[in-house]
This record gives C-alpha cells, structure tokens and sequence, in this order.
C-alpha cells in the first residue's frame, strides 16, 4: 500500500495556524437580531381577541366540524371561511409538556415552569401555554389544568398570564382596560447572543475603528471584508490586505419606497462597490449625486464620518460618492455582475 500526504482536514488545520494574530485580543460584544411581527386580527382572530379580554376563550369550527383554538381564519382541509365560534374550556387537558428550568426574557415566568400544549375541553386542537408547577414532578400528560387571567387585559393572548393544576376554574374579574382592542397588532421577536469575532474578523473590525480598510487573501483573491477561509474553495485566508478606501460601483439599485425606520429620503442608491485591489463587492451608499447618475464602472471614494464618531463598525464610513475619475474598463468588473 502506498503512503499518502496528510488529508484535507490537517492541512486546513495547519494553514489556520499561521493566520496572524490581531494586534489586540479577539473582540466580543453582544448581538440582538429583531424585528416587529406585525399582523391583521381580521373577523376570525378578533373574535378570540374580544373572547380573552372578556375573560373567556373563543375556538372555531371549521366545515368539517374541528374546533380549533385559537381559531384559524379557514379551514385547513377545504379552504371553507370559518364562520361558526364557540366556547370552549377554560379547563383543559395537557397532552405534552417540555420543562424551562432557566427562563429567559421575555417568558411567561422569571422562575422555573412549564410549557404545555394544552386540549381545552370542547377543543380539538392544542394550545401552546405556560404551566405553573414547582418541578417537573408536579406535572404529567394528562394533567387538567386552568387559567390565571390578567386583572388588566388587552386581547392578546398573554391576558392568560399561565395555567395551573385543577379541575375548577375561577372566572375572570371584568378587565380594568376599557380601551378598543386594535385591528392590527405587532409581535416583537428577537434573538440575542454573545457573538465573538474570529481572527480574521478582529483584523477588520480593528481596521475600522483606526480609519482602515482590511481585507483578507486568499488562494482566490482578496475579500473584503475578510473571511476566515475561501467561500469558492475552502482555502484560509492567511494574509491581512489594507485596501485604499476608492472603488467601482457594480450593480446596484434605487430606493424609492419609504420604509419602517429609513433614515435617508428617498430616491437613494444601495450598490455594490468593489475596493481597488480587491476581488468582491460590498453593499453601501452612493450619496452627493443624483440616484440617476450613478451607474455600473463609476468610480466612487469613501466619505467618512468625524474621526471622534468612530468604532468598530463600517457605518464609520457614511456613504460614498463619485471621485470624478473616468468610469472603469467594463472588463475589469464584469465578473463582479
């Protein structure tokens, strides 16, 4: 049997060890990803709305005769509007239950509990709902269980704060709230963790917080910003590039629509723009021009905000403009289209 060299793996791993090291240690910081759901209640929801806030809870029966909670618009089988509401529970049956011994922000509780998919009588489906127990011995499939209202309640589904063990529910106390339940309502959901930069990313992030741009090399080029490794081959980027702060417009695109949170007046530019000396293209602004102007092989240069406005960010640079240079040979960017 003939020998062979060393496998794919070790050779990735032996070229990761002679990335540099940053200058400074390797960055952390926290990250939050969120948005707003934002829906219509409709007829259908608004009914389940208007049940909660009263202290009762509302399902709908579908033309095949499944009572559903919360209700569903139409029904699943046919596509039939559902029309027909009835009440159902408040007791009900746990059909599956999960423990959360650390809750997080944001949950139903700050101290142990459950989650339960709960059958209320008269339901054919399952709500998903907290359940109050002190461990997860105190809880089981099968277990009856009934509501706790809100004193305060305003037509969403946290108007039932959990449930707790037992056979007997208690009505709910007529809601402080007087005011009308909204036609559209907005759910916040978001995701936060602890993200720290890898080598690679510390070069560029340190670059901008000193007013440079670094890239990364690989066998295939220089991206910027820098990856840890070839997303074309799978190679390290083993060499930091400083990169001059002039590029090329790409493709790009005109905003016209007005959005949730835009900060610029439409009409404006997002495009494309690739560095001098290298080989892929970034999303930013293209400013201090008509949006009609702009167009693929123009040459642009960074506008950078106020030295003391600086950070570990690319919003360090506040837009980019035309530099006033001829537009660049279609040859040198067509690869980037």
């Amino acid at each position: 049997m003939s020998e062979t060299g060393p496998g794919p793996a070790s050779a990735l791993a032996s070229a990761v060890a002679d990335v540099p090291e940053p200058e400074t240690a390797v960055l952390t910081a926290p990250l939050r990803n969120s948005f707003d759901y934002t829906r219509s209640l409709g007829p259908v929801l608004g009914r389940f709305a208007d049940g909660i806030r009263a202290g009762r809870i509302v399902g709908g029966r579908t033309a095949a005769g499944t009572v559903m909670v919360p209700p569903s618009e139409f029904d699943p089988e046919t596509g039939a509007p559902t029309t027909e509401f009835v009440d159902v529970g408040p007791v009900g049956t746990v059909t599956s239950w999960s423990w959360q011994p650390t809750p997080l922000p944001g949950q139903p509780s700050e101290t142990p509990f459950a989650w339960a998919l709960i059958r209320l009588d008269g339901a054919d489906t399952d709500l998903l709902h907290a359940v109050a127990v002190d461990s997860p011995d105190a809880l089981s499939t099968g277990a009856r269980v009934v509501p706790v209202w809100a004193e305060e309640r305003t037509g969403r589904i946290t108007d039932i704060t959990h449930f707790v063990p037992g056979d007997t529910a208690t009505d709910a106390v007529p809601s402080t709230t007087e005011q009308e339940i909204p036609g559209v309502v907005s759910y916040p959901i978001g995701l936060e963790i602890d993200h720290a930069a890898t080598v690679v990313e510390t070069w560029y992030l340190e670059g901008l917080k000193q007013g440079k741009l670094i890239g990364g090399r690989t066998s295939d080029g220089v991206y910027f910003p820098p990856r840890v490794s070839s997303p074309a081959n799978g190679d390290p980027t083993t060499e930091k590039v400083e990169l001059p702060d002039t590029g090329i417009v790409t493709t790009f695109c005109i905003v016209n629509v007005p959005f949730l949170g835009q900060q610029i007046k439409p009409p404006y530019v997002a495009a494309y723009v690739v560095l001098d000396g290298s080989d892929i293209g970034f999303l930013h602004l293209i400013l201090e021009c008509e949006a009609h102007e702009v167009r693929m092989g123009m040459r642009v240069k960074a506008v950078w905000r106020d030295e003391s406005e600086w950070d570990h960010t690319l919003r360090n640079i506040s837009h980019f403009k035309p530099s006033g240079e001829p537009d660049a040979d279609y040859e040198t960017y067509r690869s980037h289209l």
